[in-house]
């Protein structure tokens, strides 16, 4: 079997198919289905005798492999890779290692059994113990030991905006003002530059390639906006990441078309609508007539009733949790009126009133209020 399975995957490795994402997610189903039987097997084997006739070396085993005998070829086989110290530590005492030598070990202790080796009989029990010892120990110390190797994200998950248009660059800005990580990410460089500029974090290729996927760390951002001049690359954007962000985490800028029942796309395909649901054309537009994304603050003295009133025109983008949880606002999803949430609209640019002053030598000076 594991010959066949190792055959399997170097042959669908080199077979240029186009769809190693479903066989990857279907692997990890699976995978999680079947040790997970695994192991719920080899506890319905052992009975209560089994179990208390383990003593102090039986303990002893245990701690040997967690401590020493797993993490030491970890560390061994990261040696000279270019991976910080913190996280080979973090791998080497928590990364799961021996499940098909666990899987099995019940099958071997009965075969040594038969064949007179002696204390073949334990094989099984102590590898429940080892398997039940890891589950605990590590479950109960991964946050803590992360959290001390300085390993823990410590601050909310960010926003990746596909596309490096001035709309993109305005949006992150304001998304900076949340202090949220932003990402602009394109393939045109030349689209970039206004990013760069603004000192926003780039990436300049195809949020959709390898390159992307070993560069960037997409730990770091939890909503994708694609929002590209390309209606068709925007979708692909859109239902190529759902499945790894989840689809009520990616958003789309409205395609030009859409309202063509010719050109209609299934609802499987495509992202949620963003904002007010406007073209990419449609969306810039607005900020080259004046508007602009802007952030306030819901409080007692400052409801959502009272923001409303004071911006008739603006359009909901963004809602800042009091506990740090973001949501991008759909033209349909309602704004949470909780106090001490942060809201990101835009809103057409502020008026400037000026109001006269006289200066100490009878001067008419203007002040912008």
């Amino acid at each position: 079997g594991l010959l066949a399975v190792t055959v399997m995957g170097l042959w669908i490795a080199n077979a240029n198919l186009p769809s190693y994402e479903e066989l990857r997610r279907f692997k990890e189903h699976a995978t999680i289905l079947l040790v997970s039987g695994v192991f719920i097997l080899l506890a319905a084997n052992m009975s209560r005798e089994t179990l208390l006739s383990l003593d102090w070396s039986a303990a002893l085993f245990v701690a040997v492999v967690i401590l020493i005998a797993r993490p030491i070829p970890v560390l061994a086989a990261l040696g000279f890779s270019n991976i910080p110290w913190r996280e080979r530590l973090l791998v080497a005492f928590t990364g799961p290692r021996g499940v098909v030598l666990v899987a099995v070990a019940g099958l071997f202790g009965e075969r040594l059994a038969s064949l007179g080796v002696d204390d073949a009989e334990r094989i099984a029990p102590l590898a429940f113990a080892l398997v039940a010892a890891t589950v605990v120990l590590h479950g109960f110390t991964l946050t803590p030991m992360a959290r001390l190797l300085g390993l823990t994200a410590t601050e909310t998950p960010g926003v990746m905006i596909v596309g490096g248009s001035r709309w993109s660059v305005a949006l992150g800005m304001a998304f900076r003002k949340l202090d949220l990580p932003v990402l602009v990410a394109d393939p045109n460089r030349a689209h970039l530059r206004s990013a760069r500029e603004a000192g926003l974090e780039t990436f300049w290729g195809d949020i959709l390639s390898e390159a992307a996927e070993h560069k960037l760390d997409f730990v770091s951002y939890d909503k994708i906006i694609a929002a590209t001049d390309n209606d068709a690359y925007n979708t692909l954007v859109a239902t190529d990441l759902a499945p790894e962000f989840g689809r009520e985490h990616v958003f789309q800028l409205k395609r030009v078309r859409e309202t063509s029942a010719r050109h209609a796309l299934p609802a499987t395909l495509g992202g949620q609508k963003f904002a007010a649901d406007e073209t990419f054309f449609e969306a810039n537009a607005r900020l080259a007539e004046g508007w602009e994304f802007r952030v306030t603050k819901l409080s007692a003295e400052f409801t959502l009733a009272q923001w409303r009133e004071t911006n008739p025109e603006a359009v909901p983008v963004a809602d800042l949790g009091p506990n740090g949880t973001l949501r991008l606002l759909g033209p349909e999803t309602k704004v949470k009126e909780t106090e001490g949430t942060r809201l990101l609209f835009l809103a057409p640019k502020r008026q400037e009133r000026k109001e006269d002053r006289r200066d100490e030598n009878g001067q008419d000076t203007m002040k912008a209020g």
